[in-house]
Protein backbone atom coordinates (compact mmCIF):
# COMPACT_ATOMS: atom_id res chain seq x y z
CA UNK A 1 0.00 0.00 0.00
CA UNK A 2 1.17 3.74 -0.62
CA UNK A 3 2.20 5.66 1.85
CA UNK A 4 0.90 9.24 0.53
CA UNK A 5 2.45 12.11 2.30
CA UNK A 6 -0.24 15.10 3.32
CA UNK A 7 0.40 18.34 5.22
CA UNK A 8 -1.48 17.82 8.37
CA UNK A 9 -1.99 20.75 10.38
CA UNK A 10 -4.78 21.80 12.74
CA UNK A 11 -6.94 24.47 12.15
CA UNK A 12 -5.74 25.48 8.76
CA UNK A 13 -6.47 26.04 5.28
CA UNK A 14 -6.29 23.47 2.49
CA UNK A 15 -6.88 23.61 -1.30
CA UNK A 16 -8.94 20.57 -2.37
CA UNK A 17 -9.18 18.98 -6.18
CA UNK A 18 -11.74 16.08 -6.36
CA UNK A 19 -12.56 13.86 -9.40
CA UNK A 20 -15.15 11.64 -10.66
CA UNK A 21 -13.23 8.76 -12.01
CA UNK A 22 -15.42 9.48 -15.40
CA UNK A 23 -13.99 12.56 -16.61
CA UNK A 24 -16.49 12.79 -19.35
CA UNK A 25 -19.39 12.58 -16.67
CA UNK A 26 -21.95 15.81 -15.42
CA UNK A 27 -23.04 13.90 -12.49
CA UNK A 28 -21.97 16.39 -9.89
CA UNK A 29 -23.61 19.50 -11.91
CA UNK A 30 -26.79 16.68 -12.32
CA UNK A 31 -26.66 15.93 -8.58
CA UNK A 32 -25.85 19.58 -7.12
CA UNK A 33 -28.41 19.27 -4.74
CA UNK A 34 -27.54 16.07 -3.29
CA UNK A 35 -23.93 17.37 -3.01
CA UNK A 36 -25.05 20.29 -1.34
CA UNK A 37 -27.33 18.44 1.27
CA UNK A 38 -24.35 16.07 1.60
CA UNK A 39 -21.46 18.67 2.30
CA UNK A 40 -24.22 20.48 4.66
CA UNK A 41 -25.03 16.86 6.50
CA UNK A 42 -21.14 16.06 6.71
CA UNK A 43 -20.36 20.08 8.29
CA UNK A 44 -22.91 19.67 10.65
CA UNK A 45 -20.74 16.26 12.58
CA UNK A 46 -17.33 17.66 11.22
CA UNK A 47 -17.23 21.17 11.23
CA UNK A 48 -15.28 23.00 8.62
CA UNK A 49 -15.62 26.43 6.97
CA UNK A 50 -16.20 26.91 3.26
CA UNK A 51 -13.97 29.49 2.30
CA UNK A 52 -14.65 28.63 -1.52
CA UNK A 53 -16.11 25.94 -3.26
CA UNK A 54 -16.85 25.46 -7.23
CA UNK A 55 -18.75 22.38 -8.70
CA UNK A 56 -18.16 21.92 -12.19
CA UNK A 57 -19.43 18.61 -14.23
CA UNK A 58 -17.05 15.95 -13.21
CA UNK A 59 -14.43 17.38 -10.86
CA UNK A 60 -14.68 20.12 -7.84
CA UNK A 61 -12.52 22.91 -6.36
CA UNK A 62 -12.73 23.47 -2.82
CA UNK A 63 -10.81 25.83 -0.18
CA UNK A 64 -11.65 24.63 3.69
CA UNK A 65 -10.69 26.29 6.71
CA UNK A 66 -10.67 23.43 9.23
CA UNK A 67 -11.49 24.00 13.31
CA UNK A 68 -8.37 24.92 15.83
CA UNK A 69 -6.61 21.42 16.89
CA UNK A 70 -8.21 19.37 13.82
CA UNK A 71 -6.79 18.33 11.07
CA UNK A 72 -8.72 15.32 9.85
CA UNK A 73 -9.41 16.88 6.60
CA UNK A 74 -9.38 12.92 5.52
CA UNK A 75 -12.39 11.91 7.44
CA UNK A 76 -14.62 14.75 5.71
CA UNK A 77 -14.07 13.34 2.41
CA UNK A 78 -14.51 9.56 3.19
CA UNK A 79 -18.02 11.03 4.43
CA UNK A 80 -18.91 13.78 1.64
CA UNK A 81 -17.85 10.53 -1.00
CA UNK A 82 -19.57 7.60 0.89
CA UNK A 83 -22.49 9.42 1.70
CA UNK A 84 -23.04 11.10 -2.35
CA UNK A 85 -22.60 8.00 -3.36
CA UNK A 86 -24.95 5.70 -1.45
CA UNK A 87 -27.80 7.84 -2.17
CA UNK A 88 -27.20 7.43 -6.16
CA UNK A 89 -28.68 4.31 -7.94
CA UNK A 90 -25.72 1.58 -7.89
CA UNK A 91 -25.22 1.51 -11.83
CA UNK A 92 -21.79 3.11 -12.98
CA UNK A 93 -19.17 0.39 -14.43
CA UNK A 94 -16.49 -0.42 -12.46
CA UNK A 95 -13.19 -1.77 -12.39
CA UNK A 96 -12.97 -5.75 -11.03
CA UNK A 97 -10.91 -4.37 -7.87
CA UNK A 98 -13.78 -1.69 -7.23
CA UNK A 99 -16.05 -4.64 -7.13
CA UNK A 100 -13.56 -7.14 -5.08
CA UNK A 101 -13.59 -4.07 -2.23
CA UNK A 102 -16.96 -2.99 -2.29
CA UNK A 103 -16.03 0.01 -3.83
CA UNK A 104 -18.80 2.27 -6.20
CA UNK A 105 -17.10 3.38 -9.41
CA UNK A 106 -18.00 7.09 -8.97
CA UNK A 107 -14.80 9.01 -7.60
CA UNK A 108 -10.95 8.49 -8.56
CA UNK A 109 -9.78 6.94 -5.01
CA UNK A 110 -7.77 9.87 -4.34
CA UNK A 111 -7.87 13.43 -4.54
CA UNK A 112 -5.66 16.13 -4.37
CA UNK A 113 -4.58 18.77 -1.51
CA UNK A 114 -2.71 21.53 -0.94
CA UNK A 115 -1.56 23.29 2.58
CA UNK A 116 -2.19 27.34 2.13
CA UNK A 117 0.76 28.48 3.11
CA UNK A 118 0.39 32.64 3.66
CA UNK A 119 -2.18 35.23 2.33
CA UNK A 120 -0.33 35.30 -1.29
CA UNK A 121 -1.31 31.64 -1.83
CA UNK A 122 -4.61 31.98 -0.10
CA UNK A 123 -5.35 34.36 -3.26
CA UNK A 124 -4.18 32.59 -5.37
CA UNK A 125 -5.63 29.23 -4.93
CA UNK A 126 -9.01 31.28 -4.22
CA UNK A 127 -9.11 33.13 -7.66
CA UNK A 128 -7.77 30.06 -9.54
CA UNK A 129 -11.06 27.99 -7.77
CA UNK A 130 -13.30 30.83 -9.21
CA UNK A 131 -11.84 31.21 -12.34
CA UNK A 132 -12.16 27.50 -13.52
CA UNK A 133 -15.15 27.36 -15.48
CA UNK A 134 -13.77 29.68 -17.66
CA UNK A 135 -10.98 27.55 -18.10
CA UNK A 136 -12.64 24.66 -18.68
CA UNK A 137 -14.63 26.63 -21.54
CA UNK A 138 -18.02 26.15 -19.67
CA UNK A 139 -18.80 30.04 -19.23
CA UNK A 140 -17.07 33.11 -20.81
CA UNK A 141 -17.80 35.12 -17.83
CA UNK A 142 -16.59 33.82 -14.17
CA UNK A 143 -20.28 35.54 -13.26
CA UNK A 144 -22.22 32.98 -15.52
CA UNK A 145 -21.34 29.90 -13.76
CA UNK A 146 -24.22 28.85 -11.13
CA UNK A 147 -22.20 26.16 -8.83
CA UNK A 148 -19.45 28.95 -7.48
CA UNK A 149 -19.00 31.21 -4.36
CA UNK A 150 -18.04 33.89 -6.48
CA UNK A 151 -21.31 34.98 -6.09
CA UNK A 152 -20.77 35.08 -2.33
CA UNK A 153 -17.53 36.78 -2.40
CA UNK A 154 -19.20 39.12 -4.54
CA UNK A 155 -22.05 40.11 -2.12
CA UNK A 156 -19.14 39.98 0.44
CA UNK A 157 -16.84 42.66 -1.76
CA UNK A 158 -14.14 40.44 -1.96
CA UNK A 159 -14.48 40.63 -6.44
CA UNK A 160 -16.43 43.21 -8.42
CA UNK A 161 -19.15 41.18 -10.59
CA UNK A 162 -17.65 41.43 -13.61
CA UNK A 163 -13.84 40.03 -12.12
CA UNK A 164 -11.78 38.39 -14.89
CA UNK A 165 -14.01 39.60 -17.45
CA UNK A 166 -12.13 42.74 -18.63
CA UNK A 167 -9.04 41.39 -18.38
CA UNK A 168 -7.86 43.27 -15.42
CA UNK A 169 -7.75 42.10 -11.76
CA UNK A 170 -11.28 42.95 -10.37
CA UNK A 171 -11.18 43.19 -7.17
CA UNK A 172 -13.69 45.68 -5.45
CA UNK A 173 -11.36 46.02 -2.72
CA UNK A 174 -8.17 45.13 -1.34
CA UNK A 175 -7.68 41.16 -0.19
CA UNK A 176 -9.85 40.06 2.93
CA UNK A 177 -11.76 43.27 3.09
Amino acid sequence: MSNYRRARVPGATYFFTVNLRDRRNDLLVREVDLLRATIRATKARHPFHIDAWVVLPEHMHCMWTLPPGDSDFALRWKVIKFAFSRRLPDDETRTVAQAARGERGIWQRRYWEHLIRDDLDYQRHFDYLHYNPVKHGHVARVADWPWSSFHRAVREGIYAPDWAGDGGDGRAGSWGE
